[in-house]
């Protein structure tokens, strides 16, 4: 992990998932996600105190494992508050949720582990009435229910899981999409915002996130198009999730399949409710087929 100075108050954690580290005041600060796991919140507090500040509150973008796992340990050693928006608060107070939305149903044991689910957070307040000055938060659709970014007042913008790398779209080309409508909805809005720089989760800090909003948009629309040649003849959905498997190369695990799985599920339901598609029940399966 490294500490990276972005503004006069504004300070980012590069790790695997970026932490924000924002000054309210001479010592106290407030975090911007926590990464996945005790070990993770350690490494951060560690760069904390080696810099003589102050944990007074951590705001979580949303509710993903790798966003919350270091809130516990955190919260414990500092007292520090713990913020999030509207649905995310009740995944983040219940984690077995993730894994149980994902997979449909009471998530098996190897659907239980910490890149699915972290430990639950029974003291999440909602960020509306708790947020401190200087900082700004704005919704973010698509990726996950109710995931925010945060604006500081260096205009330097967190944006969660709202944009992927090119690295991560080249290699998994199916990011987790909860919302397709809603996630196309903020690349427009992300379009349309000037910032000093910008910090994805798993992206190095930007000057301009211009490029990056066109791959990450593109992509969107190669996996519908792709979708619509997988369903020129009806296919049921585990024959169509292992056609993108397979046409992408990806190896599957237990967590892929739900990842994957409920993105492409979340596809269908786009290209279905947009007329692209239809459905078709017979003798007991469903298949979607392109119109």
């Amino acid at each position: 992990m490294e500490l990276v100075k972005l503004g006069e108050r504004t300070y980012c954690i590069k790790n695997n998932t970026n932490i924000g580290v924002y000054l309210v005041n001479d010592k106290d600060v407030y975090l911007i996600d926590t990464g996945i796991d005790k070990d993770a919140g350690r490494k951060i507090l560690k760069i904390i105190n080696e810099n003589n500040f102050n944990v007074v509150g951590i705001i979580n973008t949303h509710s993903n494992a790798d966003h919350i796992g270091g809130n516990g340990i955190i919260s414990e050693r500092t007292g520090a508050s713990i913020l999030s928006h509207g649905i995310e608060n009740a995944f983040m107070k219940e984690t077995i949720l993730e894994p149980s939305f994902l997979y449909g149903g009471y998530p098996f044991k190897e659907l239980r582990n910490k890149f699915l689910m972290a430990k639950n957070n029974s003291l999440v307040l909602e960020i509306e009435d708790n947020l401190p000055r200087g900082l700004e938060y704005f919704h973010l659709g698509g990726h996950f229910f109710d995931m925010i970014g945060i604006k500081t007042s260096d205009n330097v913008y967190f944006l969660g899981d709202s944009l992927f790398s090119e690295e991560t779209i080249n290699k998994y080309h199916v990011f987790f999409i909860y919302d397709v409508s809603a996630y196309l909805e903020t690349l427009n809005y992300l379009d349309s915002i000037n910032g000093t720089f910008f910090v994805p989760s798993h992206v190095e800090p930007l000057n301009n996130i211009k490029e990056l909003i066109a791959l990450n948009r593109e992509k969107i629309y190669e996996i519908e198009n792709t979708l619509l040649e997988i369903c020129q003849s009806r296919k049921k959905f585990e024959d169509i999730l292992k056609e993108i498997f397979d046409k992408y190369q990806l190896i599957m695990n237990t967590n892929q399949y739900v990842l994957v799985g409920s993105t492409i599920k979340s596809y269908l339901s786009w290209m279905r409710d947009n007329e692209k598609l239809e459905i078709e029940i017979d003798n007991n399966y469903m298949y979607f087929k392109t119109i």
